[in-house]
């Protein structure tokens, strides 16, 4: 399970040298985007050909029937790497069928280390590292989404629990706008945006103290991280 970058950036200054080892011994991938993977694989190891690589998509619309033949390399003996879009396979990303899959067959899962939005933002944070729990994505309705923000703070609350989520980039400043307006003004409020690249982002303040700097997370890759201690 091979770590990308989570934005467009030299890859030494993010990975460790295990990826690209792994990446050149490496021929055959499971990946969530092809072109994007290809991309990424062109970056950290130039001189690797590309026409030696098979390449097996991975994402929301793959039938679950496909996994078993995507492990034959392994059953042959030979290394199999998963890529996700961005930052860690399995983690808010639908690799984590395939390493399930892998487990169930008695195939080694090996997790290389590489950039987490979501741990990043949460060491960054300053709020609580010792209980947390990631959501992911809240409802797109927007009565739904306000029932959700508000059933995570009560979590955070009653429980003590950094509550960490997400938003597709281009409903960011939507979803931030929600949050000022449903949370509670002492409620604390993790933004992080633009993580490991240079425009990155990440501010925690209450809510109340965000009215006088709201920043502009339109299409920037954000993750959200609340905790209420009243």
């Amino acid at each position: 399970m091979i770590p990308t970058l989570l934005g467009e950036t030299e890859p030494l200054e993010v990975l460790p040298l295990s990826i690209k080892q792994a990446i050149e011994q490496i021929d055959h991938f499971v990946v969530e985007n092809e072109k994007t993977a290809r991309r990424f694989i062109k970056k950290v190891v130039p001189r690797k050909s590309q026409d030696s690589l098979s390449i097996s998509l991975l994402n929301k619309y793959t039938e679950p029937g496909l996994l078993p033949e995507y492990l034959q390399p392994c059953r042959e003996g030979f290394p199999v790497g998963m890529l996700s879009e961005a930052g860690c396979p399995g983690i808010a990303d639908p690799g984590g069928a395939l390493a399930r899959l892998a487990h169930r067959e008695g195939i080694r899962v090996i997790p290389l280390v590489g950039p987490s939005s979501i741990l990043l933002a949460l060491m960054g944070s300053g709020l609580n590292g010792q209980s947390f729990a990631f959501t992911g994505y809240l409802p797109i309705e927007r009565a739904d989404r306000k029932k959700a923000i508000k059933a995570l703070e009560k979590r955070s609350r009653v429980e003590n629990q950094s509550q960490i989520f997400m938003e597709t980039p281009y409903r960011n400043n939507k979803l931030f706008e929600e949050l000022l307006k449903t949370l509670h003004p002492e409620t604390l409020l993790c933004v992080a945006a633009d993580l490991s690249l240079k425009s990155e982002y990440l501010v925690t303040k209450p809510v109340s103290g965000w009215a006088a700097t709201i920043p502009d997370l339109h299409k920037r890759p954000a993750i959200y991280i609340i905790l209420s201690e009243n």
